[in-house]
């Protein structure tokens, strides 16, 4: 009776984030009894809320060698599983879960849950459903489901479902974020920027809101929503439909200036449309930070840039900077070698830009940036040495920054597809 009380008092020190507290009387619980499962398991669970998920990990599976047929072990387990990336075996785990207890609906719910961070938009559906089921107010469920049928272009019973979670539980920072992604997603900022300000003010410090609110505000920008929606219709695609797009992309810009070279009469039509494309596809990379730069003169957006958002778009502005310099230089003096720190300048805001992407191994684009920019400076500084353009750092430069943006692609799409 005495344990179930201090047990009752974890679970309520763990929902009011005191978790020093909650440890303090677990390790008392857990002294008087080691192979109580289910001390173990709110130890993993405070592990988990503290991302300290490795060590939350190997506390599961002393509590699963205990009960190895407790289906909310595997629960846990499966969530563990997810913050670690290891989608396989978060799959496997809330399988088993389901097949301990196949009347639960928070394990089909989250088994949904990953299949949409999967983009198996259809099985989430279907999952989401199974969910419902057995319990028509499950809130992932519900907002799984709002979104596997945005995705699959369902919008209206999209926020049929979404607005059902909301009645069920109307303070929830969760549903109220979710139906904000799904506002921005169909072009409608401007109530995606009042859920999210919703549920900031439930969860001030609530990730998911900050960021659905930082792309609210950057989509007042015309070019900004344009590049938005290119962004969430990429994001719909597998890998491979996106390095399609990426490779049909690259191959109509080689044919197009192929056929600009050997037809003179094109030249004066082509020329404009690979300008443009050449633009277009510059700016993909280039917008975030660029609209990043700008939201630190907007009082609100400046609170929701973290510090490397900050850095890239500080970064970003140099680069420019040095590219306009580079030009008005050249124009002024004529000198060929402006020519080279104009484009350094140029070149730079591409990797600058994108080099805090999420990637695996950890910080590689970082890393790729930091050698480019130094091959960069080493190829403009010769070039003022021996008054020469072109040098062997010249090509070692010109290389890296191609081969920049099929390596950044590379990591981005695999970061995106799991």
């Amino acid at each position: 009776m005495f344990d179930d009380i201090r047990i009752s008092k974890v679970e309520v020190l763990i929902q009011q984030e005191k978790y020093a507290e909650a440890e303090k009387i677990l390790s008392q619980l857990l002294a008087e009894d080691p192979n109580n499962a289910e001390i173990l398991s709110l130890f993993a669970e405070i592990k988990l809320q503290q991302e300290q998920y490795e060590e939350a990990l190997e506390i599961i599976n002393n509590a699963i060698g205990i009960e190895p047929n407790n289906p909310y072990l595997f629960f846990a387990k499966s969530r563990i599983n997810l913050q670690l990336d290891l989608y396989n075996d978060a799959e496997d785990n809330i399988q088993v879960s389901i097949e301990l207890d196949p009347y639960q609906a928070d394990f089909f719910a989250f088994k949904a849950h990953i299949k949409l961070i999967r983009k198996q938009f259809e099985t989430a559906l279907e999952l989401s459903d199974k969910a419902l089921a057995i319990d028509a107010e499950n809130l992932l469920a519900l907002n799984t489901r709002s979104t596997a049928l945005n995705k699959l272009n369902r919008s209206e019973e999209s926020f049929e479902t979404i607005e059902h979670a909301l009645r069920e539980d109307p303070n929830n920072a969760y549903t109220h974020s979710n139906y904000g992604w799904g506002l921005l997603e169909k072009g409608n900022h401007k109530k995606a920027l009042e859920h999210f300000k919703e549920a900031l003010s439930k969860d001030p410090n609530y990730q998911y809101a900050q960021a659905g609110m930082l792309e609210a505000i950057k989509a007042t920008n015309l070019f900004y929503r344009l590049f938005l929606q290119y962004a969430f219709w990429m994001g719909k695609l597998s890998a491979k439909y996106q390095w399609g797009v990426i490779f049909g992309f690259y191959i109509l810009f080689r044919a197009l200036s192929s056929l600009a070279k050997n037809v003179e009469t094109l030249q004066p039509i082509l020329m404009p449309v690979l300008f443009l494309l050449a633009i277009i596809a510059f700016s993909t990379w280039v917008i975030n930070p660029i609209s990043n730069l700008f939201l630190r003169f907007n009082k609100y957006g400046n609170l929701l840039l973290d510090k490397n958002e900050r850095l890239s778009s500080n970064l970003v502005a140099i680069s420019a900077l040095i590219f306009i310099v580079g030009v008005v230089l050249y124009i002024m003096t004529a000198q060929e070698t402006m020519i080279a720190l104009a484009g350094f300048g140029f070149a730079m805001m591409l990797p600058l830009g994108t080099m805090f992407s999420a990637s695996k191994p950890k910080n590689a684009l970082l890393i790729y940036t930091i050698v480019l920019a130094i091959a960069g400076i080493s190829a403009v500084a010769l070039a003022f040495l021996t008054n020469k353009l072109f040098s062997p750092l010249t090509l070692i430069f010109i290389v890296g920054f191609m081969g920049y943006q099929w390596v950044a692609n590379y990591f981005m799409i695999k970061e995106d597809n799991y």
